[in-house]
């Protein structure tokens, strides 16, 4: 299903894979002439970036295809599975890397680093360019709401202090001698990338187990139906996220005495009002009678 946000996910995406290749290529390229650990440790990070900037690619794509028989509510929740197994790295990655600086922090014989010069730009140029990819994908995460993009943003800003940890330790150990400025940075990276893992595998399970919409959705859409003209009552409303679409559906009490096109007409418009407002949602509006002499109801949600 082609629409402007899943065109726009599948930018960030694609633009992701891309710039996972180029920084593979180069970090590859400048750990070869600086033997620098640090570099190497930015590139086995990269490396691992591309998988999941590729696993992430095709969930998306996946995710984008219309209900068929088979999957009726379409495809969206192999977005949710795609960001749990993101956090699941990213907590493994945390780890890595903690490990690897600590390592460091308390060897007595560190690796000399050669070629600094040549390794700064390089990790210059990383840098720079993470930070443009990072910008792309907050902006399509912000417009969409996709939460595998939002992971990908996150161990990409995750990717940022290793690099800049890389830079420092090179421009550090080109001017002074020192090599272990780059593991403290290291640690911090792993905090970041652990409290970020967290926020994105608790969203992803969340939705996974039909968890039900955000309360300001929920709020927003008791607040139209309430009010809404020919709406007499309405109950059981229950909700679910899959991937970034909400599925909604409640029961809405309107006048028995009205026709059958009367009171569907009354339904379709309360949809579509709904729908201005949250287009990404799939409602479905089940009509009752009216009981007489009845009080409203206040919205029941699971």
């Amino acid at each position: 299903m082609s629409t402007p946000k899943t065109r726009l996910n599948l930018s960030a995406a694609g633009a992701s894979v891309a710039v996972a290749i180029v920084l593979v290529a180069v970090k590859a390229w400048a750990f070869a002439e600086t033997h620098a650990l640090s570099v190497a440790a930015a590139l086995a990070d990269s490396g691992l970036d591309l998988v999941v900037s590729a696993t992430g690619l095709a969930a998306i794509a996946y995710a984008a295809r219309p209900p068929d028989r088979d999957h009726a509510f379409g495809h969206g929740s192999a977005e949710d599975l795609a960001a749990l197994g993101q956090a699941l790295f990213l907590i493994a990655a945390a780890g890595a890397i903690a490990a690897f600086a600590i390592g460091r922090l308390v060897s007595e014989h560190p690796t000399p680093i050669l070629n600094e010069r040549q390794g700064i730009v390089v990790m210059a140029f990383s840098v720079v360019l993470t930070l443009l990819l990072v910008a792309w994908q907050r902006y399509v995460a912000h417009r969409t709401g996709n939460r595998v993009v939002k992971a990908d943003s996150l161990h990409y800003i995750g990717d940022l202090l290793p690099n800049a940890g890389a830079l420092l330790a090179l421009w550090l150990s080109a001017q002074y001698g020192l090599t272990r400025i780059d593991s403290v940075v290291g640690l911090l990276a792993a905090g970041v990338l652990l409290v970020g893992a967290f926020h994105i595998g608790r969203d992803a399970w969340n939705a996974l187990m039909d968890r039900r919409a955000d309360a300001w959705v929920i709020e927003g859409v008791d607040g139209i139906v309430d009010t809404f003209p020919g709406i007499e009552g309405y109950h059981d409303l229950r909700s679910r996220t899959s991937g970034g679409r909400v599925f909604i559906d409640f029961h809405v009490e309107i006048d028995g005495a009205l026709s059958l096109e009367e009171a569907h007409e009354i339904g379709a418009n309360l949809k579509r009002r709904l729908l201005e407002v949250y287009p990404e949602a799939d409602i479905l509006i089940h009509k009752d009678p009216a009981r007489r002499h009845a009080h409203r109801k206040p919205p029941h949600t699971p």
